[in-house]
C-alpha cells in the first residue's frame, strides 16, 4: 500500500508520465525526410530527437525531484544528494528510429543507493509502456487498455518452443571474434524461431510474454538499468551473459525464467 509520500511510487509515477512526454518528442521527429544524423565519437548515430527528448527529462525530474542525481546517454552525469539516480537512454534503438522502424523506445530507470529500482520501457510509435518498481509487480498499458494490466512472462519452458530475439547478429562477432557467430547460430538452431525485434522493445516483449529470451553483447548502464527491474516484476530472469544478476556489464540477457539457463548453457 502506498501513500503520498512514498517516494518510490512517487518518482514511478512521474517515470512513467515523463518517458510519455519524452517519447511524444520523438515522434515529432520521426519518420522525417529531412532528419540530420550526426555520429557520435563511438560512431554511433544521433539526432536532435535523442538530445531533444533527454534534455526535456532532466528538465521535468530536476524540477521535481531537485536533490536527486542524473545520468544519461547524451549529456552525462549531474549530482544529487537524495540516494536516487534517474538513468535515462532517450532514445534506445536510434538505428531503428532514423529508418523509421517504430520498434524503437525510452528508457528511464531509477536506482535507490545504487540498487536498480524503477524501470519503464516506452515504445512512442508503437504506443505501448510497460513499467515496474521493485516488489510492486509490473504493468503494461497501451492506447487499447485503459486501466493499465499486469504484465507477466510467457510459461514456456524449453528453448525449443521458444522465440529469442536480438538486436544486431552483426554485434556476436564483436564480444567473441573467434566464434562469436557461431554463438549466434547455436542460439538460432536451439530456439523455435529467432528475430532482430531488438533493443528495449525486446525486452518489452519478454516482460509481456511475446518472446521467452532478449539477449544483447553490447550494452551500457543506460541500456540496462531500466530493464532488470522491468524483466524481474514480471516474473522473468536479468543477468548477463555470466548468469549474474547486474546492470553493470557489458552484455545482458532477459528471459522468462524457464528457459535462462539453457540459454546460458549456450553463450558459454
Amino acid at each position: 500500500m502506498t501513500t503520498p509520500s512514498d517516494p518510490i511510487q512517487q518518482r514511478l509515477d512521474w517515470a512513467v508520465n515523463i518517458a510519455q512526454q519524452a517519447g511524444d518528442v520523438t515522434l515529432r521527429y520521426f519518420r522525417r525526410a529531412d532528419l540530420q544524423v550526426e555520429k557520435k565519437s563511438d560512431d554511433s548515430p544521433v539526432t536532435i530527437a535523442d538530445r531533444s527528448a533527454e534534455e526535456l527529462l532532466r528538465n521535468l525530474i530536476t524540477e521535481q525531484f531537485p536533490n536527486d542525481a542524473i545520468l544519461g546517454e547524451e549529456f552525462g552525469e549531474s549530482g544529487g544528494a537524495s540516494g536516487f539516480q534517474w538513468i535515462l537512454d532517450p532514445i534506445d534503438g536510434t538505428k531503428s528510429f532514423i529508418h523509421g522502424v517504430p520498434l524503437y523506445t525510452t528508457l528511464i530507470g531509477v536506482l535507490a543507493n545504487d540498487l536498480p529500482t524503477i524501470g519503464v520501457i516506452h515504445a512512442p510509435a508503437a504506443g505501448e509502456t510497460v513499467y515496474a518498481a521493485a516488489g510492486r509487480g509490473c504493468f503494461y498499458k497501451s492506447a487499447k487498455i485503459d486501466p493499465p494490466l499486469p504484465a507477466r512472462v510467457s510459461k514456456i519452458a524449453k528453448l525449443r518452443n521458444a522465440l529469442v530475439l536480438t538486436t544486431d547478429v552483426a554485434t556476436f562477432a564483436k564480444c567473441s571474434p573467434t566464434d562469436g557467430h557461431e554463438t549466434y547460430l547455436r542460439l538460432q538452431r536451439a530456439a523455435r524461431l529467432t528475430r532482430t525485434w531488438g533493443d528495449g522493445y525486446g525486452y518489452l516483449m519478454v516482460a509481456t510474454g511475446r518472446a521467452e529470451a532478449m539477449l544483447d553483447p553490447e550494452m551500457s548502464l543506460w541500456d540496462m538499468a531500466a530493464l532488470l527491474p522491468v524483466i524481474e516484476e514480471a516474473g522473468g530472469r536479468f543477468t548477463d551473459w555470466k548468469g549474474q544478476r547486474t546492470i553493470h556489464s557489458k552484455d545482458a540477457l532477459g528471459t522468462n525464467g524457464h528457459v535462462a539457463d539453457e540459454v546460458l548453457e549456450l553463450l558459454k
